[in-house]
């Protein structure tokens, strides 16, 4: 089974950015999608960004134009480059990486916006 490893979160001001990555640790034949979600409290889970295999990205709403997903194949490896960041951008942000065999969650890391 593969595990997700997230990192990169912290406490940034409003304004700032932060780069968050998801390594995957183990076998991933044809990777189909990796997604970024994040959830802060009682809210819903919503979906920030997306990267399929082929490469395609897909973001929410509520960060085209300032987040940026992509990955690194060989260290198996993805990326959320967060810039401008707002004080609605604090959650817990969580990977998924689906492929062949294998829908992997990891365990999130806290993102926090504030002044």
């Amino acid at each position: 089974q593969v595990q997700l490893a997230e990192s990169g979160g912290g406490l940034v001001q409003p304004g700032g950015s932060l780069r968050l990555s998801c390594a995957a640790s183990g076998s991933i034949f044809r990777t189909i999608k990796v997604d970024w979600y994040r959830q802060a409290p009682g809210k819903q889970r919503e979906l920030v960004a997306r990267i399929f295999g082929s490469g395609t990205t897909n973001y929410g709403d509520s960060v085209k134009g300032r987040f940026t997903i992509s990955r690194d194949n060989a260290k198996n490896t993805v990326f959320l480059q967060m810039n401008s960041l707002k004080p609605e951008d604090t959650a817990t942000y969580y990977c998924n990486w689906v492929a062949w065999g294998i829908d992997s969650w990891g365990q999130g890391t806290q993102v926090t916006v504030s002044s």
